[in-house]
């Protein structure tokens, strides 16, 4: 295993990536796909890393990386869990339900082209989000579980 240095250094350059995600989504009024799905991710990969860590962390030798490690739970808990994370989970099921409504508010009769291309991108939106609130809500049954 690499040194104890070498892994904070990690863990600190993940965290920090983190903290920007999650600032940014406290900034932010809606998020792109890419975005929420970014998030989540990072979520994950940090939150793992906290899970292998913390058990090898000697309380001693290793003080400020235990409080980094502290630090970092209690921003994901109080600030994506507890804020975050339901505003994304609202957002997303308005935002498909909005969808949802224009794609059934168009009439059937004969489209040009056009129309039929915008319904086209407004259907692949709409899948985008579903699949994506599907993965927020694996997220969510995640949390229950703790």
């Amino acid at each position: 295993m690499d040194s104890i240095d070498d892994i904070f250094g990690m863990f600190n350059t993940e965290s920090e990536k983190l903290e920007n995600l999650i600032n940014n989504a406290t900034i932010k009024s809606e998020l792109s796909i890419h975005e929420i799905i970014e998030t989540y991710y990072q979520i994950m990969n940090v939150s793992s890393m906290i899970t292998m860590l913390k058990p090898q962390i000697d309380v001693n030798k290793h003080k400020s990386f235990l409080e980094k490690i502290q630090k970092t739970e209690k921003i994901i808990s109080e600030k994506f869990n507890s804020n975050i994370h339901p505003k994304i989970v609202e957002i997303l099921a308005k935002s498909i339900q909005d969808t949802t409504k224009n794609l059934q508010s168009g009439d059937s009769e004969q489209k040009s082209k056009e129309d039929t291309e915008n319904y086209a991108k407004l259907y692949e939106e709409l899948r985008q989000k579903m699949s994506t609130k599907e993965f927020v809500e694996q997220y969510e049954k995640g949390l229950s579980h703790d």
